[in-house]
Order: structure tokens, then C-alpha cells, then sequence
């Protein structure tokens, strides 16, 4: 079966616990705003759908994906945050530079999830064209920013499930 048209963001509400115990960080890349916001705007109300309270939800801008990693590191450090999520968007130009920033970003948010054991999670699209990131920025392919908070709430209640 062929995902293409497809909403990707769809997912099944009753399946996440309430979480409004929970505190998240959300830093996302100023890079490419246009997308960016929307994705910030998709990962903020989902949060919010699902009981965390406005007040805990600590959102913070960066230049651009390349950054996320570290902000996202800094949030755990200094902030009694539950998770991070991570977003961005990345879009392939004429150079390398694409690969090289991808593959940073992807290793740099593993990094800081497995250093903290604490969820941090990858929101970042890397696509072709401006218009396949509008597609997964509240398009027809839905919108990563939910499908982000959706996998932040679900790894929050599996780390609530195995404390320390």
C-alpha cells in the first residue's frame, strides 16, 4: 500500500494517557520559518489536547536545525523538562551541505536522548522541496509537529512506566 497522499499525523487520541504532570520543551529552528512555525504550531496544540498546561511548555527559538541538538541539551540541564522535542527543516539545495547538516542534526538529538535517557524527540524534516515540507507541515501529509508531540507524549508515559 502506497502512503502517498496519505495523512501521516493520524493517530488514535484515546490511545495517550492525560499528561498534564508533564513538562515540555520545544526548541525549534527560525531556518525555514515558514514551515517551522507550522510545525510548532501542530506539536504546541497537540500538547496542549492532552492536558499539558500551557505554562508548562517552554519554547525556545534557535538559528537553524543545526542548533537543535544543543538548545535541546541546555533544556535538560537547566530546566526540569519531561522531554524535548526538536524542530526543524531541512531542504536539499545543490551542495553537500544538505547531507552534512542531516546527518549532524540526527546524531546530535540521538546523542542527547541517550546521554540524558531522557526523550528528546526528532521533529525535523528533511525533504527534496519547499513543497513536500509544506505537505508535512499541515498539508496533505499532515503535520510532523504533531506526530512529534504524539511520540513525546507516548515515551514520556513509557519513561513515567520505568523510573529510575
Amino acid at each position: 500500500m502506497s502512503l502517498k497522499k496519505t495523512n501521516l499525523s493520524a493517530y488514535n487520541p484515546t490511545t495517550i494517557p492525560d499528561a498534564k504532570k508533564f513538562i515540555v520543551g520545544i526548541v525549534v529552528s527560525e531556518w525555514n520559518h515558514e514551515v517551522t512555525s507550522v510545525l510548532l504550531e501542530g506539536a504546541t496544540s497537540t500538547l496542549l489536547e492532552h492536558g499539558v498546561k500551557k505554562q508548562n511548555i517552554i519554547i525556545e527559538w534557535v538559528p537553524g536545525s543545526f542548533e537543535l541538538p544543543l538548545a535541546a541539551q541546555l533544556l535538560v540541564d537547566r530546566t526540569d523538562v519531561d522531554a524535548v522535542i526538536c524542530l526543524g527543516c531541512v531542504i536539499q539545495g545543490e551542495t553537500r551541505h544538505f547531507d552534512f547538516i542531516c546527518s549532524a542534526v540526527s546524531e546530535g538529538i540521538m546523542d542527547v536522548n541517550l546521554t540524558y535517557t531522557l526523550p528528546v524527540i526528532f521533529g525535523v524534516l528533511t525533504t527534496n522541496t519547499q513543497e513536500q515540507a509544506l505537505e508535512r507541515a499541515g498539508g496533505k501529509h499532515g503535520n510532523k509537529g504533531v506526530e512529534s508531540a504524539v511520540a513525546a507524549l507516548k515515551m514520556m508515559h513509557l519513561q513515567d512506566k520505568y523510573p529510575d
